[in-house]
């Protein structure tokens, strides 16, 4: 294997977020598709779309086999006071804000409840992990629950789409005491003591939805990756339930780690994240580069919404910058990701790829001393994308 090359890059700034505008006409009668899609660029709306820009450098699992475990680097904090921070911090994160979230076993959901495949487990180890991560897009958005322009008097009925363990439907209930929550998901790993306004049902979204038409004031929807081959289907089908004058937010990332100086390696484990998920998300026609290429906000305009916008964020991978925010921000990601890496990738490289357990875990170490490699700047982009059902 050879020696890791040394990289003394400058710490990037990350970059404040950002808000576009989309240039919306009203939807005609016919084919809003059609009405937006004139004078742009055409862009993958759906798995199938996208399956036309194959990922390029792709390594396969054979390939981290034969590099054999790494060596710790340079710049990794094992035995530094940095490391002994993160670790400490991790450990109160775990205590802190998830002390009464635990669910027993490591299972996907059941086949009874969706017939599609959904590469995430619902196991208690997973679901602390996207806990984490939410804390983490908590921070990002400055705590705020929603981007998109909500009147408190005018919310009556909100639903979460694939609530997870239900953390962002509690806290949204809890706020906003008046209205009527629901959170759905494929997997009963929500908690039994929530607000009194707030339900949890069991439901795939990806399947037609059973309720009421114009019933909804706001829809939300978070991190879903791979949850969907079709997003414009999906966002049509919250068009007919959300009230005219109602809202549509959802938030989620790209699974491409980036970095500003070029620390993120092509090559690397890192580098080579975001392209297998793809890869393997291709093969099974579901949609893992939510965020990437304009999908979302297409996809809400060809459902019909107006008055769609869009905020990006970096999120660090983890806590290298210099300020608190961000660094706090990425200790989160951090925390999260180191506590399950196998977790992650084990269905998407192992039933899908056809990776090898042993492959998984050489690669996953290369993952965990790249992620505690200060010198790496890697962060992954998130976008919130939000739309008006018309008056």
């Amino acid at each position: 294997m050879s020696t890791p090359v040394e990289r003394k890059p400058q710490s990037p700034a990350l970059e404040t977020p950002s808000v576009t505008k989309a240039k919306i006409s009203t939807p005609g009668l016919a084919s809003p598709r059609a009405a937006s899609s004139a004078g742009r660029a055409k862009l993958p709306t759906s798995a199938a779309e996208a399956s036309a820009t194959e990922p390029t450098g792709v390594l396969s699992g054979e390939h981290w086999l034969q590099q054999g475990l790494p060596r710790p680097g340079k710049n990794e904090d094992t035995d530094s006071a940095l490391g002994s921070d993160i670790d400490s911090s991790t450990a109160s994160i775990s205590s802190s804000i998830l002390n009464y979230r635990t669910i027993n076993g490591r299972t996907y959901h059941s086949d009874s409840v969706t017939d599609g495949e959904y590469w995430g487990p619902n196991d208690s180890k997973h679901i602390e992990a996207l806990d984490i991560i939410y804390h983490a897009c908590d921070l990002m958005l400055g705590g705020k629950l929603h981007q998109a322009p909500l009147v408190e008097s005018n919310l009556r009925n909100v639903v979460d789409i694939g609530t997870g363990s239900g953390i962002w439907a509690i806290d949204f209930a809890d706020k906003y005491n008046n209205c009527n929550v629901i959170g759905t998901d494929i997997s009963p790993v929500q908690p039994s003591w929530v607000p009194p306004n707030l339900q949890f049902e069991i439901n795939d979204a990806t399947k037609e939805w059973t309720f009421r038409e114009n019933h909804f004031d706001f829809i939300h929807m978070q991190f879903l990756n791979g949850a969907f081959g079709d997003l414009t289907e999906v966002y049509k089908k919250a068009y007919r339930c959300c009230k005219p004058g109602g809202w549509l937010e959802h938030s989620d990332l790209s699974t491409m780690i980036k970095s500003d100086d070029g620390s993120v390696l092509p090559e690397s484990a890192w580098g080579q994240w975001g392209k297998l998920f793809d890869a393997a998300g291709k093969k099974i026609g579901k949609i893992m580069a939510m965020a990437d290429n304009g999908l979302m906000e297409k996809a809400m305009r060809d459902a019909g919404f107006i008055n769609v916008e869009v905020k990006n964020f970096k999120m660090p991978t983890s806590p290298w910058p210099k300020d608190p925010k961000q660094k706090e921000i990425g200790l989160y990601y951090y925390a999260a990701i180191l506590s399950d890496v196998e977790g992650v990738m084990q269905y998407m490289f192992a039933n899908v790829l056809g990776w090898t357990q042993e492959q998984i875990a050489v690669f996953a170490a290369y993952a965990r001393r790249e992620l505690k490699d200060m010198s790496i700047h890697g962060y992954v982009r998130w976008k919130v994308v939000y739309g008006q059902k018309p008056e």
